[in-house]
């Protein structure tokens, strides 16, 4: 099947028109997407990830399955295959930094094709045009770098990604359809040393702006990043305006979810090395939706936190809280439905006091959401503020 025949294709023409109704594809983008077709960058082997609500896959009985990454061959189902490629889903790559062989999914997902929606909102984010120099953090599939490279010209977007073999088959991809961008393997948060650029993307997500991405962008050039911390796997869009001195502050726009940068991935807390002793419980009223309602808050105004929730045996929520700097943890579980949740802390940190604490302040201004909140990054560290940057989270002790 010809390039032309691919961008021809019905599915691909209801994607596009999807993303403009939905209002992530602008106007201006229209042309790039036209160009630039998100098949010519997938292996033959892909895994779409599905979820749980996608209609395709519900049960018989109208329940909808748990979401999962499937495996489609090109070779064996061109069809499903291009469906899929020209379907608002992100697509896994590749499993576990590339040892991962065979076609049933691998355990960890680490490159990927992005959802379009969430692409084409970034690039919008980001504002780059005609001209502009771009380094885009995170090559995957190269995509985004041919999108990007349609959009600003040849020469003027430098991608970058630590893996390899990725890099390589980014590069091969771009230069197939003359989309010539510079593609390198290194460190993308290390950026590129030496060079400036109007603009930064990064593509995957970040657990702290890096210092030379400051470094690298000009005076009043834009950094878009999808940006979280380790309280959770989610992450937010953070727009940061660079101010040409090793400092830049912007707001965050809107959650997303990306694979971390592989340098910031978590490293899961060992349950028996915090928990050694049970002490005695106190209570809050902070109920489980509340702290979900939250989360924004309390991620930013609680560094260095890991969390998970889970349900117990008798069917009560519980929620757990680990330092990452020490050894302190906490654990909260809600025995009744409308009841107060009974806590256990220890530790030199006191977790759910900190995140109690946050909740009461998100619900005491009001329920900000989170395009209210916003970052500032210094050579000293970042600060989390609501509405300006003059004001700063409360009780955040950051990094």
């Amino acid at each position: 099947m010809t390039a032309t025949a691919r961008q021809e294709r019905p599915s691909r023409t209801e994607l596009g028109r999807c993303l403009i109704e939905s209002g992530a594809l602008a106007s201006d983008w229209t042309p790039t997407f036209a160009a630039v077709d998100r098949a010519h960058f997938l292996p033959q082997v892909m895994w779409p990830f599905i979820p749980a609500d996608w209609q395709e896959y519900e049960h018989a009985d109208g329940a909808p399955s748990a979401a999962r990454s499937v495996p489609v061959d090109r070779a064996a189902d061109s069809r499903s295959w291009y469906g899929y490629a020209d379907s608002d889903l992100s697509i896994v790559t590749q499993w576990d930094d590339g040892r991962h062989r065979g076609t049933d999914p691998g355990t960890v997902a680490t490159s990927s094709s992005s959802q379009p929606s969430v692409v084409y909102r970034l690039l919008a984010a980001l504002d780059a045009d005609t001209g502009m120099t771009v380094l885009d953090a995170g090559t995957g599939t190269g995509e985004t770098a041919g999108l990007l490279t349609h959009r600003c010209g040849r020469g003027n977007v430098v991608t970058i990604d630590v893996d390899p073999a990725v890099s390589a088959a980014a590069r091969e991809r771009l230069c197939a359809l003359g989309l010539y961008a510079d593609a390198v393997t290194g460190d993308a948060l290390a950026g590129r040393p030496g060079t400036s650029f109007d603009r930064l993307l990064c593509t995957f997500g970040a657990r702290s702006v890096p210092g030379a991405w400051l470094q690298q962008v000009r005076r009043g050039g834009l950094i878009v990043v999808p940006y979280g911390t380790h309280y959770s796997s989610r992450d937010a869009v953070l727009r940061l305006t660079a101010h040409g001195d090793g400092t830049a502050s912007g707001p965050f726009l809107h959650e997303v979810e990306f694979m971390k940068a592989r340098q910031q991935r978590t490293e899961w807390p060992d349950h028996a090395a915090y928990v050694t002793d049970w002490p005695g419980s106190t209570g809050t009223a902070v109920r489980p939706d509340h702290l979900d309602d939250a989360h924004h808050a309390v991620r930013l105004a609680v560094p260095h936190l890991a969390h998970t929730t889970h349900t117990d045996h008798d069917g009560a929520p519980v929620a757990w809280f680990y330092s990452l700097t020490d050894r302190s943890w906490a654990a909260v579980r809600w025995p009744d439905e409308d009841g107060p949740g009974i806590v256990y802390q220890s530790g030199p940190r006191r977790l759910w006091d900190a995140v109690e604490a946050a909740c009461l302040w998100w619900e005491g201004e009001g329920r900000p959401p989170l395009s209210r909140f916003g970052l500032t990054v210094t050579p000293d560290g970042e600060t989390p503020w609501l509405d300006d940057p003059g004001t700063p989270v409360a009780g955040a002790q950051w990094r």
